[in-house]
C-alpha cells in the first residue's frame, strides 16, 4: 500500500504585507532568541535555527513567508559586489550568482515557493533578508571581514531586487557573540569596524 501524500491546505493564516512589518514580528522574536542563545553553546546553523524557530513562535510569522538558507539564483547580476564573484568562477559556470541568505521573510506573493527554480518570485518578494554570524568556533573568533562581507552581500542583495520591481528589502545581520571565554569573543576593534561597515 502506497502512503498518502497530504492535500495542500489553504493559506489561511494571518499575514505580514510589509517590510515595517516584518521588523515588527523580528522585534517580537528578539527577546526570545536572546535568551535562547544565550542558554546554549552551539553552531552558526543552531542559532539560525533558533531564529526561524523565534520568528515562527514569537515573531508569529506564518510558515509560507519565512525560509532558511534560501537559494537565489541571480541572472544577469548588476551590483559590483556579486559582479567580482562571478569574474572568479570558472569558464562554464560564468551567468549569474546565487547568494544563500540564512533567514527570509517574504511577501505574502510568494505562497510558501522559494524553490530555486522560482528564482525571479523569491529575489523580487523579500521583505527582510537576515545572516547570521556566531563566535562560537574552535581556536578561532568572529572577525570584522565576515560581518562586512554578509553587510556587503545583503546591500547587494537588495540592489538586484530593486534592479528587478522588487521589494525594498530591509538588510539585517545578526552577531551572536557568547563565546564563554574572553579570547574566543569578538575583538572591541572589530565591533567598531563592523558598527561602521553597516552604518
Amino acid at each position: 500500500m502506497r502512503p498518502v501524500m497530504p492535500k495542500y491546505q489553504p493559506y489561511n493564516e494571518a499575514t505580514i504585507e510589509t517590510r515595517n512589518g516584518a521588523l515588527e514580528a523580528f522585534q517580537h522574536a528578539w527577546p526570545s532568541f536572546v535568551a535562547e542563545c544565550r542558554s546554549v553553546l552551539g553552531s552558526e546553523l543552531h542559532y539560525q535555527a533558533l531564529l526561524y524557530h523565534c520568528l515562527r513562535a514569537h515573531g508569529e510569522i506564518p510558515s509560507r513567508q519565512l525560509g532558511m538558507n534560501v537559494k537565489i539564483w541571480i541572472t544577469e547580476v548588476i551590483s559590483p559586489h556579486f559582479r567580482r564573484f562571478g569574474e572568479k568562477k570558472r569558464p562554464g559556470y560564468i551567468g549569474g550568482f546565487e547568494p544563500i541568505p540564512d533567514v527570509v521573510i517574504f511577501e505574502p506573493e510568494i505562497d510558501g515557493d522559494w524553490r530555486r527554480r522560482n528564482y525571479e518570485n523569491t529575489l523580487r518578494h523579500m521583505l527582510m533578508a537576515i545572516e547570521v554570524k556566531a563566535s562560537e568556533r574552535h581556536l578561532g573568533r568572529l572577525r570584522a571581514g565576515e560581518i562586512v562581507e554578509d553587510i556587503r552581500k545583503l546591500e547587494a542583495l537588495r540592489v538586484e531586487a530593486l534592479h528587478r520591481k522588487g521589494s525594498d528589502m530591509l538588510p539585517a545581520v545578526v552577531t551572536i557573540d557568547t563565546a564563554p571565554e574572553a579570547n574566543e569573543r569578538m575583538r572591541p576593534e572589530a565591533r567598531r569596524l563592523t558598527e561602521a561597515a553597516a552604518q
